[in-house]
């Protein structure tokens, strides 16, 4: 377990930067092993970060979205499978004290989660439900018990499932009338068992493995939400901003990680029938600046909305979605660009743009993936 320390002060915001440095060696391994590097954790709890959108009353930093965007695009450029699990405990960190919680249960969860930085992730995709966000009840079933609840099922892409420290699993009810919502799951009870089934093109390292529940035994209180599902619609739209956002910021620093590399390739690589280096031709800083225009576009509309977001003026979730569609291939389309300048440099291993390449393709993968994004703005659009 990891052991508390004090947040850092206002000079020590540089540390996310430092870690992108400090963490290329290790993220490579990462990916080769497709193991996740438990070791970079340790990093950002000794600096204070695990509990950084926590609230300051659960022992957190009380940070906005803002300042978590700017930590997570820091984290993207150096681990993004890091980047990943941190990005969805800041949002339950940030976000679950604006929910139907009991006091207690709430004050458990984040108090571990700002602390002793156990990890929080939510738990919701399954095989044949998919993600929630595209309807239906999810197979995962809560049995009512004398003592509580018995929750059976599995839970595919389960990102950071070997280091979490809580589970919130979406799950029904086995009532006449099923109600659907969130059961909190420590993920030390017994039942649970972790099946290793995380072996894709890019995040190799994120632990997004299937996790498995096995009549797993939990108190009452631990239905920490439960509704009908019909009243579950929009209920989750405070929570795609910061979700969305930090989603974008992640890959737009996997696609900084991939500028800063053929930055240097430009100025490194000098042909002998050229006789200066690359950076030098007006074609490669024309292509460079393209990359440029597509990074710092994304970072005025991230900026941007999580300012108002922080200040409580919007924009709305369906915005949102469109925000983390054009960031995220933004990201891609940059280190595309990148890829087309290295030429057969690119696809080499032991370089580092090949990985960044099958990373920020991962960004179409996260919700809303493309099609819900427009046709929810499409129907706005239309008025229905």
């Amino acid at each position: 377990m990891l052991h508390a320390q004090p947040f850092p002060a206002p000079q020590a915001r540089a540390l996310p930067e430092a870690f992108a440095d400090a963490w290329r060696a290790s993220a490579e391994q990462a990916d080769r092993d497709g193991r996740f590097p438990r070791a970079h954790l340790a990093d950002l709890q000794a600096a204070g970060l695990l509990g950084l959108t926590a609230p300051l009353a659960h022992g957190g930093a009380g940070a906005g979205l803002g300042q978590a965007a700017e930590t997570l695009r820091h984290l993207g450029r150096g681990c993004p499978s890091t980047a990943l699990v941190v990005a969805m405990h800041y949002v339950n960190l940030a976000q679950l004290p604006k929910g139907r919680w009991p006091k207690a249960l709430l004050d458990r969860v984040l108090g571990a989660g700002a602390r002793r930085g156990e990890l929080i992730n939510a738990l919701r995709v399954e095989r044949d439900l998919g993600t929630p966000l595209r309807g239906g009840l999810p197979a995962t079933t809560a049995r009512r018990t004398a003592t509580g609840w018995s929750l059976s099922g599995r839970k595919i892409y389960s990102t950071g499932s070997e280091v979490l420290g809580w589970a919130i699993v979406w799950a029904r009810t086995d009532e006449a009338a099923p109600r659907v919502g969130q059961f909190v799951v420590p993920m030390t009870a017994p039942g649970i068992r972790i099946e290793p089934s995380w072996d894709t093109l890019g995040l190799r390292g994120s632990s997004s493995h299937d996790v498995i529940f096995e009549a797993v035994p939990l108190p009452f209180d631990h239905a920490a939400d439960l509704r009908p599902p019909a009243d579950w619609a929009g209920a989750a739209d405070a929570t795609a901003g910061w979700g969305n956002l930090l989603i974008a910021a992640l890959y737009t620093g996997v696609a900084e990680a991939a500028r800063d590399w053929i930055a240097g390739f430009l100025k490194d690589r000098v042909p002998a029938n050229l006789g200066h280096s690359l950076a030098e031709l007006p074609r490669a800083q024309e292509a460079l600046g393209a990359i440029e225009a597509l990074l710092h576009t994304n970072l005025r509309l991230i900026r941007s909305a999580a300012a108002e977001i922080d200040a409580g003026t919007g924009p709305s979730g369906v915005e949102t979605g469109l925000l983390k569609l054009t960031a995220t291939e933004n990201a891609i389309a940059a280190v595309e660009r990148a890829v087309r300048l290295a030429g057969n440099h690119a696809i080499a291993r032991h370089n580092p743009l090949e990985r960044h390449l099958r990373d920020v393709l991962c960004g179409r993968i996260h919700s809303p993936q493309e099609d819900t994004a427009l046709i929810a703005a499409g129907r706005r659009a239309l008025g229905l």
